[in-house]
């Protein structure tokens, strides 16, 4: 080990959890500190998800301890908590790797490792997926490494999403061996909000506790013969009283706890109990502190959730300096000041108020805000309400959460033309999160909807306009995107000016090819016509601002007065570009032999990288861009008969 490394002598003989078999349980105490320390060690050199990990340290060696991965399916929610389980099957070697390119993954990967059986990034699926593999291990499916077990570790965040209860209803109902780990924190990335977390929370300062919680309620089976008569006594005892995981229990779980999650003395013999001994579904209640373990995450607001490289001795973090302020800062701020002029603008976000800017709004107007909870769908359907109500709701959520509520932005909001406005942040691709997390596809997915205004910045000042335009638009919803990280460094106005909707604009007056760009690629599209310029060609540049409704007008006259049009966007296909060739078509303008070329993401997941690096990947660059419109005036290929 080099002199920054920390002395782990355990941990340094595990190569896969198989080896924590020959630990004694005081060993196993002592081997989850040293995984504590690498885990801090490891996020100190890449960043990333720091808090989940190491609340779930002595979990996480207990698991691997009783049970027999990979046979047996650990499945892991959201999975931003499993870089301890990572280091310890057979990945430590390129744990420094996390998030970059060519490296892990941030988050569990079906395609890295026999120990992750089920990728994830997104959060409330691991109930579902467990229950999945245990009918498949009973209908007789099969695997390379076979079916045993099928263990869902949940946080008590992930916990309150309505997918959450929809497998444990399921899972209750089909009786299946199945076991569930509530991994309660209090915390997901925010503080969690709702009645569950309430409910949780009286869990435990209720008494009497563990032991007796769980003799009283339902866990007599798993108790050694003599505590069995003392139990039944205390389960008639305390029957008249709101005791115990009921609520689990109706849902048809055996319930046990709560337990303290960071105890190795309580984990393992409750796990090799149940491992001996559960038949049906199994709830267990262990509680956790986020942060665990590293006094500068425990200290910090979001318990060290999501952070930069980092000084492990101060747990200062190293972030480069800013030169322009973040399309998310921009975003808050922006909001908050429309707000201060019109009272019926309120806002809702589905449990990320710090990642949408939005806890600059919660400060200022707390009754105007509302954050969900990890429910998506519950989120865009009351912002449709909201509307229906008289207010002005900006639903602001990630792109690729978004993607989550996507039925009831059909349902409940285009179809009844309700006035949402939804701020989508995150959109295009976000660099290390990976491709869970890529804006990919919300241009396709919402500018196919009737009545649907679509807009992307191409600046944190065009952001600004499209805020106070959403704000100003009453008629139907109203959608802009803008991607994560600092703006471009333009002056911003004192206000947003409200757009002409469906309306674009032209930078840049040229010749022979338009390049027509929706969204944030405009300054790549400039250094490309940049370096055009410098051989002889000077494209035309538009911005189009909005990809529903289209500026026909301004798309036309590009095509009719141009060789070549090409259109720019951060998205998938089916998106701005298609949108633009239908109305090509339509107009018969393809007939008379316009040259047309759409730059969209490729038809791929794009692993984690720098977002410059992704790009590349994606061939959106400005030398990409550049290469593009060569090709399509036919200019390369003169300089290559020439050579």
């Amino acid at each position: 080990m080099t002199s920054d490394r920390p002395n782990t002598p355990l941990l340094d003989l595990v190569n896969r959890p198989a080896d924590l078999k020959q630990f004694s349980d005081a060993q196993l105490t002592q081997l989850a500190s040293e995984l504590r320390a690498e885990t801090v060690s490891a996020v100190s050199v890449t960043g990333g998800h720091l808090g989940a990990g190491l609340g779930v340290v002595e979990l996480t060696v207990a698991l691997h301890a009783v049970f027999d991965t990979p046979r047996d399916k650990i499945v892991w929610d959201v999975g931003h908590q499993c870089y301890p389980h990572k280091i310890l099957t057979e990945r430590r070697d390129r744990i420094r790797t996390l998030r970059m390119k060519d490296g892990l993954s941030g988050f569990t990967k079906r395609s890295e490792s026999p120990y992750d059986p089920f990728g994830a990034a997104h959060s409330s699926t691991s109930i579902s997926a467990a229950l999945g593999f245990a009918v498949a291990r009973d209908l007789g499916g099969v695997t390379p490494e076979g079916l045993g077990d099928a263990i869902a570790v949940i946080g008590d965040g992930s916990m309150s999403a309505g997918m959450a209860f929809e497998a444990m209803n399921n899972a209750g109902h089909l009786k299946k061996r199945l076991i569930v780990i509530l991994n309660d924190n209090e915390m997901s990335i925010a503080p969690p909000v709702g009645a569950l977390s309430n409910y949780l929370s009286r869990l435990y300062a209720e008494e009497p506790f563990q032991e007796l919680k769980a003799a009283a309620k339902g866990a007599v089976s798993l108790l050694p013969e003599p505590f069995r008569e003392g139990a039944k006594r205390a389960k008639e005892m305390l029957k008249g009283m709101a005791v115990g995981g009921t609520l689990f229990e109706e849902l048809g779980f055996s319930y046990l706890g709560p337990i303290d999650g960071h105890d190795m003395d309580q984990l393992l013999p409750v796990l090799r109990t149940v491992k001996a001994r559960a038949t049906g579904p199994i709830l267990i209640h262990a509680l956790t502190k986020k942060g665990k373990g590293y006094a500068p995450a425990e200290a910090a607001r979001d318990r060290g959730h999501a952070t930069a490289k980092f000084d492990v001795v101060t747990g200062e973090q190293k972030k480069a300096p800013s030169n322009a302020p973040s399309y998310t800062s921009v975003f808050g701020k922006t909001l908050v000041a429309e707000a201060a002029r019109d009272d019926k603008i309120v806002a809702v976000t589905a449990a990320m108020p710090d990642g949408t800017g939005l806890n600059l709004f919660a400060e200022r107007y707390p009754s105007r805000c509302f954050d969900v909870g990890i429910a998506e769908q519950h989120g865009v359907t009351f912002s449709a309400a909201l509307a229906a109500g008289g207010l002005k709701p900006f639903c602001a959520m990630y792109s690729t959460f978004l993607q989550r509520g996507y039925d009831q932005v059909v349902h409940d909001v285009a179809i009844q033309r309700l006035p949402v406005r939804f701020a989508i942040d995150r959109a295009g691709l976000v660099g290390a999160d990976g491709a869970t997390h890529a804006g990919s596809f919300d241009i396709a997915y919402l500018a196919n909807l009737p009545g649907m205004v679509v807009m992307a910045a191409a600046d944190e000042a065009e952001l600004m306009h499209m805020i106070a335009t959403a704000a100003a638009h009453d008629d139907g919803p109203i959608a802009f995107r803008y991607p994560r990280g600092e703006g471009v460094g333009v002056d911003l106005p004192e206000r947003g000016e409200v757009l002409e909707i469906g309306k674009g604009r032209v930078i840049q007056q040229g010749a022979r090819v338009a390049l027509l760009s929706f969204g944030t690629r405009l300054a790549e599209v400039q250094n490309a016509a940049e370096a055009l310029t410098a051989k002889g060609i000077t494209p035309t540049i538009a911005d189009a601002r909005f990809a529903k409704p289209l500026d026909r007008d301004l798309i036309l006259r590009l095509a009719s007065e141009h060789e070549a049009l090409i259109t720019i966007e951060e998205g998938a296909i089916g998106g701005f570009g298609s949108h633009v060739a239908q109305l090509l078509a339509d107009e018969g303008v393809f007939d008379h032999g316009l040259k047309y070329r759409s730059m969209v993401l490729p038809d791929i997941f794009i692993d984690q990288a720098s977002p410059a690096d992704m790009y590349a990947v994606a061939g959106m660059n400005a030398e990409q861009i550049e290469a593009k419109v060569l090709e399509v005036l036919g200019v390369a290929q003169i300089g290559e008969k020439r050579a």
